[in-house]
């Protein structure tokens, strides 16, 4: 059972940066395929972004377009998200996700992909 803790989040203004950390409590980080999902007010949950387990080329929503940069330290057992040139249509809650996988490579933007879930960071970009 892995257990994610999600950190980071604030408010600010359109054009600012926050950077989204993500505590996991496995000490097998290295097996498993992460993911950034969000979730704005009245909206479903979308796909941010994913890492493989070795953290290769990260798998991002058409959304993020060079904004948002992934990545993931294992000897940390930690993952994080950088966000810069925040706007307003990015406010929501920020879930980490993560799933055990044998596969060094894969990546996933299927939210039904991925068996462990934190509890969310509220992230508000006021214009």
């Amino acid at each position: 059972q892995v257990r994610l803790v999600e950190s980071g989040g604030g408010t600010v203004q359109t054009g600012g940066s926050l950077r989204l950390s993500c505590a996991a409590s496995e000490r097998t980080f290295n097996m498993y395929m992460l993911g950034w999902f969000r979730q704005a007010p009245g909206k479903e949950r979308e796909f941010v972004g994913s890492l493989s387990r070795t953290g290769g080329v990260p798998y991002y929503a058409e959304f993020v377009k060079g904004r948002f940069t992934l990545s993931r330290d294992n000897a940390r057992n930690a993952m994080f998200l950088q966000m810069n040139s925040l706007q307003p249509e990015d406010t929501g809650v920020y879930y980490c996700a993560a799933t055990w996988t044998t596969d060094t490579s894969t990546v996933s933007s299927a939210a039904g992909e991925y068996d462990y879930w934190g509890q969310g960071t509220q992230v508000t970009v006021s214009s």
